[in-house]
């Protein structure tokens, strides 16, 4: 740079011309002594310094901001990458995971299964893709039976211990039921379940239309904020005797019951119904347990049927509640709402109806 385009070389010519400036022209002034004069001409000079001292921080400044919005904006882009990164392989393991789910060797698709679990719980946006898929597998067709005599057929084992992995994996990605995530939706219509255990857990929605429930069941504790569909879903037995345990649990919107078989005790003990509930052409093999259970919009018990010892005594009753042939046992022991009364039907059933008045 030439010396003469420099800022700094013209601030200090300015500065010395001032200087002599204004010194020149104070001395001129017979009552202005000479350090006086000299005194007020190199404060004239420092001025121009000290503004030119300003305008250089301020530059200084403007720089550094540039240079650190260029840092910001350089950042942000090596996020991005990185995003976009993670993203790509996120995708490949998702999809080469879901293409291990067919291999014909269990331990592949156990690792594949752990493998969709890993992603979901490090890219929480995969978490309901995941479920899905895992809910995919589970509703795959599969009928076994272990023969009560004889060895179980190896291979129909190993693929029950693969779906019994798919179905504790789904489990540990549900939040608990006083997480304030978002829930999760199942969709498990159709699927054969062994040891089913939700307790304890938030859902969102819950469908197990037409769904075989094998050995127990256990929904206790848990808190569903979407529809919960069982139609015609049915408990059976499967290694033990076929259970279905509701006891506290929370179904915030519609909960359907409605053709379901329930093979064994079904417990639904202080159990809330806050959105629209229906029984109806429910059958309960086994006891039926509603002591304390809370329904506050609509219930609905039309053909249900109760062939064991039957506790309808509801905490709360809605005021719609629909009883057309509701059908108990005489020789069971049957404990109802003051509200309700039985009347005989014959060959050994009862009626529930409600009270006149």
């Amino acid at each position: 740079m030439k010396l003469w385009r420099s800022p700094l070389a013209w601030t200090f010519l300015a500065s010395v011309v001032l200087l002599l400036g204004v010194g020149g022209w104070l001395l001129t002034d017979p009552a202005t002594s000479r350090s006086d004069a000299l005194k007020t001409g190199g404060l004239a000079g420092g001025a121009i310094v000290a503004l030119y001292a300003l305008w250089l921080n301020d530059r200084r400044r403007r720089v550094e901001e540039r240079r650190q919005d260029i840092e910001r904006q350089r950042h942000e882009l090596e996020a991005q990458r990185a995003e976009q990164d993670r993203s790509r392989v996120a995708d490949e393991r998702f999809a080469k995971a879901v293409e291990l789910l067919g291999h014909a060797a269990d331990q592949v698709r156990v690792g594949a299964l752990h493998a969709l679990a890993g992603l979901a719980r490090s890219r929480p946006d995969y978490t309901q893709t995941v479920l899905d898929v895992l809910c995919s597998y589970l509703r795959r067709p599969f009928s076994y039976t272990r023969p009560a005599k004889g060895d179980p057929d190896p291979e129909q084992e190993r693929e029950l211990t693969v779906r019994l992995t798919a179905q504790r994996l789904v489990v540990d990605l549900l939040p608990g039921r006083d997480d304030d995530g978002s829930p999760y939706d199942l969709d498990l219509t159709g699927a054969r379940l062994d040891y089913f255990d939700l307790s304890g857990k938030l859902v969102g929605g819950l469908l197990l239309r037409y769904a075989s429930l094998h050995s127990t069941t256990n929904f206790s504790g848990c808190r569903f904020k979407g529809r919960v569909y069982l139609t015609a879903a049915g408990t059976e037995s499967g290694r033990l005797v076929g259970y279905f345990r509701c006891r506290g649990a929370i179904f915030e919107s519609h909960a359907w019951f409605s053709g379901t078989r329930f093979a064994e005790t079904a417990d639904f003990r202080n159990t809330t119904f806050a959105g629209p509930t229906t029984f109806k052409d429910a059958e309960f093999g086994g006891d039926a347990e509603f002591t304390g259970a809370h329904a506050t919009d609509s219930l609905d018990l039309r053909r249900a049927r109760f062939a064991g010892q039957t506790d309808l005594r509801f905490a709360c009753l809605p005021e719609s509640v629909s009883l057309y042939n509701t059908v108990v046992r005489a020789e069971k022991d049957v404990r109802l709402p003051d509200v309700w009364a039985t009347e005989e039907l014959g060959g050994g059933d009862l009626r529930i109806v409600a009270k006149a008045g």
